[in-house]
């Protein structure tokens, strides 16, 4: 991948929200949110899911993303991410399907670990999470590609239709997608050690860095997606990773800073919640991560894992960005609490509108 390559511009929700808002004014923000990237010229958005947490209230990402088809006429949306410990693979393979057709092709499948609440309270808090990965990929992919009745066999799921196929009424014969042989298939990484970015490089998937974590582990994720990539005779290059960021513009420094880096404003919130479960063990790979407790050097990390200023200053720290974790494909703008609404979007305009016409034109340079 060529050092002056474009960055492509994306959004990616949890999202993270004070548990005390009223639950439709936060679906239908976010909804909102969405609907301005798409306008404003975002290449894709990813919607994360939960079931168990009420900061991170969106239950099912397929359902959302399927309230936005008719609202988002150019996004590619996907999920951020299913869990194969909250879902079987082939009701993941079927409603991802019909996604795919309602969004005529553009359409993400974002997979990973999910977190421990919702294992636990299906009964999964002590499953074997790489496992279920792994193998829930491939039954999809078989699904896809394969034929009724499947006759799929696994170590945590057998999959057919054999005693119920009936072919001339369609009966026992799971949707494909639209695109062909699959939608692209996206795994989200945290921590520095993951096994994720090599496993995604070598079977020619993609790839997330979460918004939250170190740089040094963005770089990490990145090197070995590329020599996964180049170990199975892929083209050894980033364009197919995403690196998520928590992002605010303003047009004055002042306002940038008081938002985005103050105990008041919407990132202390987000930081502080997701160090919280860090802190408690209660994400996945907690041990990985090199963070402060969440009352202790808060301050000190919004500076470190917020890009935040004016126009300038964010085009500045985003090269900083680029230039420290190496060539990368897509910038997700991590979408926050819309705290103050008008700078929330205004903040979204200027990262589209400003920012990332000029940080890809010094990168041509």
């Amino acid at each position: 991948m060529r050092s002056n390559t474009p960055i492509r511009l994306g959004f990616f929700i949890q999202p993270v929200h004070p548990p005390g808002r009223n639950y439709r004014d936060i679906l239908r923000e976010d909804r909102e949110a969405i609907i301005l990237a798409d306008r404003l010229g975002y290449a894709e958005a990813l919607v994360g899911e939960h079931l168990t947490d009420s900061a991170e209230p969106i239950t099912s990402s397929l359902a959302f993303i399927a309230s936005l088809a008719d609202q988002c006429p150019s996004l590619t949306l996907g999920t951020g991410v299913l869990s194969f410990l909250n879902h079987h693979p082939v009701v993941i393979a079927a409603q991802a399907a019909m996604i795919d057709h309602l969004l005529d092709g553009r359409f993400l499948l974002g997979v990973g670990a999910g977190v421990p609440s919702d294992w636990e309270a299906l009964g999964n808090l002590q499953a074997d999470r790489n496992g279920r990965l792994e193998e829930g990929i491939d039954q999809i992919i078989a699904l896809w590609s394969g034929e009724a009745p499947y006759d799929l066999e696994g170590r945590f799921h057998q999959i057919t239709t054999a005693s119920t196929l009936t072919r001339k009424i369609g009966q026992g014969i799971i949707v494909k997608p639209l695109q062909q042989p699959h939608p692209p298939i996206l795994l989200s990484c945290m921590s520095l050690n993951s096994r994720g970015p090599d496993l995604a490089g070598r079977r020619g998937w993609a790839g997330i860095s979460a918004g939250y974590i170190p740089l040094e582990s963005v770089g990490a994720h990145i090197n070995a997606f590329v020599q996964g990539r180049e170990a199975s005779g892929f083209s050894p290059d980033a364009a197919d990773w995403r690196v998520a960021r928590s992002i605010f513009v303003a047009d004055d420094e002042a306002t940038a800073l008081s938002y985005a880096t103050t105990e008041s404003g919407p990132h202390d919130f987000y930081f502080f919640n997701v160090m919280t479960k860090l802190a408690r063990g209660s994400a996945p790979s907690a041990k990985h991560e090199r963070s402060p407790t969440p009352t202790t050097g808060m301050a000190d990390l919004l500076r470190e894992r917020v890009i935040a200023g004016t126009v300038d200053q964010v085009v500045e720290q985003i090269l900083h960005l680029r230039s420290t974790v190496g060539a990368f494909g897509t910038l997700l703008y991590t979408g926050h609490d819309w705290m103050d609404a008008p700078l929330a979007r205004r903040s979204m305009e200027l990262m589209a509108g400003q920012v990332m016409p000029r940080v890809n034109a010094a990168l041509q340079r």
